[in-house]
């Protein structure tokens, strides 16, 4: 079975970069008869963009460029998140757990935060529950859930926020290390002042924190800390591996293939390495599958190379999440046919 759930309708900042990826993706589905950098061409581009930037990210005008492209690659599941830092009921929890006042790092998070903390998290979840009957219809089941950053030590803070909502599942990930979001490209240089050792056993703790915690029904990308391309070797990540490996099949949490870090980040790997996903499996963890897409062009991105990936280490079977209830299902042969989605 082919499933993606892990994929975001939108996040900023909202740069030339945003406008030119959301065009591109519009384009993707609305194919212009216009030859392009014409003047007609660039005047329909300022229309579709006004069109897009109108009706928001939570409308079935975007959406429903995600249940297309989730027809055309054969998905049948289709989970759609968006990070917790993009809601303003959130606020208090980031203020407290992220740096926001060093000169160095918080500054720049807090104009980070302010760019991209600008919906309400009803409006999210209204959306989706709107729209799961008609993608049942075409054929796709759609299902709720949300991506939540973990900080030890607020895990009740967290609680309190994910109990108000009925979410179909909740993924947890860890993008920050004693405040210093280092997935950052703005603050890339800061891997500079720390041992790499010592920060990839601090972050894997984090990591063992959060699939003890109870809180979330996956974890995504466990090892994006290597984004930038900055880690020791993979023989002393090896005993680290094995340990978040060991806390995940205790806690029988699940983990995902994340092509994120693959075609977006310097690192052109996806999440887990080669050599982590081994270990996983060896130890049972389940595991489901997603493309962290941020546009719907790239949903489902990757699937196919992910699935036979998977199937040569001897998974059989999927996982999905339905009401927080994690449910397999078996995989079906879907390698024949190679992604034909890449970016530049």
């Amino acid at each position: 079975m082919k499933v993606d759930f892990h994929l975001h309708l939108e996040e900023g900042p909202y740069s030339m970069g945003f406008v030119e990826k959301t065009l591109k993706a519009m384009a993707y589905f609305e194919e212009s008869k216009e030859k392009t950098h014409t003047k007609e061409w660039l005047l329909d581009a300022i229309n579709r963009m006004q069109t897009r930037l109108k009706h928001g990210e939570f409308s079935k005008l975007w959406l429903d460029f995600y249940l297309q492209e989730a027809l055309n690659k054969g998905l049948k599941q289709v989970g759609i998140v968006d990070h917790l830092y993009r809601f303003k009921e959130t606020k208090a929890y980031f203020e407290k757990y992220i740096d926001l006042e060093s000169v160095e790092v918080g500054r720049k998070q807090a104009e980070w935060l302010e760019q991209v903390m600008v919906s309400e998290l009803h409006d999210f979840v209204n959306l989706i529950n709107s729209a799961k009957k008609e993608w049942a219809e075409k054929g796709v089941k759609l299902k709720l859930g949300i991506e939540a950053d973990y900080f030890v030590g607020g895990e009740q803070e967290l609680a309190a926020i994910l109990d108000k909502y009925e979410f179909d599942y909740i993924i947890g990930s860890v993008h920050f290390y004693n405040g210093w979001g280092f997935d950052n490209p703005d603050l890339q240089h800061k891997f500079n002042d720390f041992d790499l050792n010592e920060l990839y056993t601090n972050h894997f703790e984090t990591v063992k924190h959060a699939a003890a915690s109870g809180l979330f029904d996956f974890i995504a990308h466990l090892d994006n800390i290597k984004a930038f391309n900055h880690r020791p070797s993979e023989e002393n990540l090896l005993p680290l591996y094995q340990d978040v490996a060991a806390t995940l099949a205790r806690h029988d949490v699940a983990t995902e293939v994340n092509p994120g870090l693959y075609y977006r980040y310097p690192v052109k790997e996806m999440c887990p390495s080669p050599m982590f996903l081994k270990v996983l499996l060896q130890e049972g963890v389940k595991f489901t599958t997603s493309s962290d897409a941020h546009f719907p062009n790239d949903i489902g991105i990757y699937n196919d190379n992910i699935l036979e990936q998977l199937t040569e280490n001897g998974l059989t079977e999927i996982a999905t999440f339905s009401e927080r209830t994690r449910i397999m299902k078996s995989i079906e042969n879907n390698t024949k046919s190679r992604e034909i989605i890449h970016l530049e």
